[in-house]
């Protein structure tokens, strides 16, 4: 028989973790019972609006809303945040973005979550580099370094993916790293593109 566990025992113990997103595994992990009674309790308090689903597998409690950062790092890995959406981070374009851009070694694949879009684009295993951990809103986010970022976003753009922006500002990036990040990609209209944001 299913263990009918407490709101406020559970509540407790998820905010002393210090998980910010947790999954049914996490819960089990935590609170020391069986999948079914944790899948009971995240039923019952979804729908009474204490938890959120994300998707699928990932909750969070609903006055505990993580960051859109921490939340792109979570539900597609591996991924890292990139793109149009690290280029507005990092002031490189001047436009904030609605969608949450990442790139990830998986198919592409988009999440419509908390009225924001969460889009993932692929890359291949070689090019998976240049970003890092860093502290985002007293959190620890993956995103890319400002040059792969752009380096990131220029791949796209010669794929017709996005369209281009002409109001970069590149002053504060390093021409020479852009150019060794480009090379992952072994594409030859990519290192075009740099060198003509340098021209």
């Amino acid at each position: 028989m299913a263990k009918i566990l407490n709101w406020m025992s559970v509540e407790k113990k998820v905010r002393d973790s210090e998980i910010v997103l947790f999954t049914p595994v996490d819960l089990k992990r935590i609170l020391g019972v069986s999948k079914i009674s944790v899948q009971f309790f995240l039923t019952r308090y979804t729908k009474k609006g204490a938890i959120t689903k994300l998707r699928r597998g990932l909750y969070a409690l609903s006055d505990r809303i993580p960051s859109e950062f921490e939340i792109a790092n979570a539900l597609l890995r591996p991924s890292y945040i990139s793109l149009t959406f690290a280029l507005a981070y990092y002031h490189i374009i001047p436009e904030m973005t609605y969608v949450v851009t990442s790139v990830t070694t998986r198919p592409t694949y988009r999440f419509e979550i908390l009225d924001r879009e969460f889009r993932y684009h692929r890359i291949k295993k070689p090019a998976f580099t240049g970003y890092a951990p860093e502290k985002i809103g007293g959190k620890i986010v993956l995103i890319a370094e400002k040059e792969k970022a752009l380096v990131d976003y220029l791949y796209f753009v010669g794929r017709k993916v996005y369209p281009v922006n002409t109001r970069l500002d590149i002053s504060s990036l390093n021409k020479e790293k852009m150019h060794h990040y480009a090379e992952l990609f072994h594409s030859a209209n990519l290192e075009h593109m740099i060198k003509e944001l340098y021209a």
